[in-house]
């Protein structure tokens, strides 16, 4: 009889390696640099002296951190000169894998993601490490080189701004569906009437080209001009072939705009008393990869 070969023990990049981009895109509102990020922690995890770290997982999780905040500080500095609208990289979180994946598609929806945008690089790494993922006040200083009395400072300040600026929306499931459903189906059929019929007097529309196709370079405001230009572009010959269909992106029902099966954008929106409150238009191409399957979503 063959004796059973003893299991290896697993490699905890390898276990936390969704933790770790989870975190990473809460930081930085971009899937391709958080892919970037996490594969930065593996260079510096292949490197380390594996017998000095007492507990993988704070190490893992603390070398992400300070490499996002590292990317974040610069990106900012990059994002004032962004042609356009900035909008978080829409991620896809649906899947069969979907009920596993829930640390990276619960709570990080487009709207918590533009939210995020006004803490500072420090705050928003404090709130997310303690209010997403429920580290402690020390284990964050621990984290970030601070004292534990200045991290709890942090993550008030950081989760007192987030409660005055997050939206509260309406959160039901059928009628998700249901106004999804008649978005799509008024906007690929052309009903003005009736896509007017579904936007809040107060909606607002963010359309995200990043100078990389033609997008709209202001916010839109009211259902008359969100309506007439959502299928002003839908009618052009250059959207002929495209398709939306709904998905589920940052964890909530939304569509994805589709040619041949290939996504080319999205929209994420919010409800609120029944209608559509706030569009967000992602189809800068540099930044929808995260709409297409991927190892970490």
């Amino acid at each position: 009889m063959t004796a059973k070969s003893p299991e290896l023990p697993a490699d905890p990049f390898l276990e936390h390696r969704r933790l770790l981009f989870a975190t990473a895109y809460r930081m930085l509102g971009s899937v391709a640099d958080a892919e970037d990020v996490v594969q930065d922690t593996w260079l510096r995890w292949q490197g380390a002296d594996r017998a000095t770290v007492a507990h993988p997982k704070s190490y893992l999780v603390r070398t992400v951190t300070n490499l996002a905040l590292d990317r974040l500080t610069s990106a900012r500095a990059t994002r004032e000169t962004y042609i356009g609208p900035w909008l978080p990289e829409p991620l896809l979180t649906s899947g069969p894998d979907a009920a596993r994946d829930s640390e990276v598609a619960d709570d990080v929806s487009t709207a918590m993601l533009v939210v995020l945008e006004s803490l500072s690089p420090v705050e928003r790494a404090v709130f997310v490490l303690r209010e997403v993922f429920g580290y402690s006040h020390a284990e964050i200083g621990d984290m970030l080189g601070r004292p534990e009395t200045t991290v709890r400072q942090i993550a008030h300040r950081a989760k007192s701004h987030v409660q005055s600026r997050r939206p509260r929306y309406d959160t039901d499931t059928e009628q998700r569906r249901r106004i999804t459903e008649q978005f799509m189906a008024a906007a690929s059929g052309g009903d003005l009437e009736s896509l007017m019929g579904l936007l809040a007097p107060d909606v607002t529309l963010w359309n995200d080209g990043g100078g990389k196709v033609t997008a709209a370079r202001r916010p839109l405001y009211g259902p008359d001009h969100v309506a007439r230009w959502l299928l002003g572009v839908l009618a052009k010959p250059i959207s002929a072939d495209v398709v939306l269909e709904p998905a589920i992106v940052n964890g909530e029902l939304s569509v994805l705009a589709a040619v041949g099966g290939m996504p080319i954008g999205s929209f994420t929106y919010d409800i609120a008393d029944g209608r559509i409150q706030n569009v967000r238009f992602q189809v800068n191409p540099d930044k929808i990869s995260g709409l297409y399957p991927g190892e970490y979503r």
